[in-house]
């Protein structure tokens, strides 16, 4: 069982990079979980951290865990307030006329027995608002940078599908699946705004799959 990176630690809270493939939350079926880890996650600690908000299982990157129920209270208040500020990296499977863009289209979740259960963009659906920016191109294929205000589930998705007119590489709900063996989705950086100290700050790096598409020598910034 691999270690998993650590990007931030101090006295009540961790920001891990997930590996893609890895569910926050043990799967009905049985299989690996973010739970066999907590205990290697405890570093010295009584409690088991918890995680603080979700992101799918096939989401690579920065993920928040609290180490005690005050922390835990208070980060969650934040995300539900919208000052947590989150950066994710997606390979659309198309070419963007555009170089940068707001997002504004409400999803809400729909269930078929043929189809299981799916996010579409439905004007009476919950707001949900991303911006997004254009990095480099190769080919087919575009690298973009979303922050998302708010938190709807899929939400990155969604809007990549109908607000940028392309799925996300490899996404078998809202794309065909193919071209690579995951959804391409990263959550690239976290900060957490703390009152009376430092914010917790993380950047997770561009894992390898990224860079086997030839996004390996793009500028991220910060």
């Amino acid at each position: 069982m691999n270690a998993i990176p650590i990007l931030f630690e101090d006295g009540e809270a961790l920001v891990i990079d997930k590996p893609a493939g890895l569910p926050i939350e043990r799967p009905r079926a049985g299989g690996r979980s973010l739970e066999i880890h907590l205990e290697e996650l405890k570093l010295g600690f009584q409690r088991e951290p918890v995680p603080v908000h979700r992101i799918d299982t096939d989401t690579s990157g920065c993920l928040l865990l609290a180490r005690n129920p005050k922390a835990l209270k208070r980060f969650n208040a934040a995300f539900e307030a919208r000052q947590v500020e989150k950066v994710y990296l997606g390979v659309v499977a198309g070419e963007l006329a555009d170089e940068e863009g707001t997002i504004a289209l409400s999803v809400s979740k729909v269930s078929s027995a043929e189809k299981g259960w799916r996010m579409i963009a439905a004007k009476k659906g919950k707001p949900a608002v991303t911006h997004w920016r254009k990095l480099a191109q190769r080919g087919e294929l575009t690298l973009v940078e979303f922050r998302p205000e708010t938190g709807r589930t899929h939400q990155i998705r969604v809007h990549a599908l109908v607000g940028l007119g392309h799925a996300l590489l490899g996404d078998p709900v809202y794309g065909d699946g193919r071209g690579a063996p995951r959804t391409m989705l990263h959550a690239r950086a976290l900060v957490v705004p703390r009152e009376g100290k430092a914010p917790i700050s993380a950047v997770a790096p561009l894992p390898d799959d990224f860079r086997a598409l030839g996004f390996d020598d793009v500028d991220l910034g910060a």
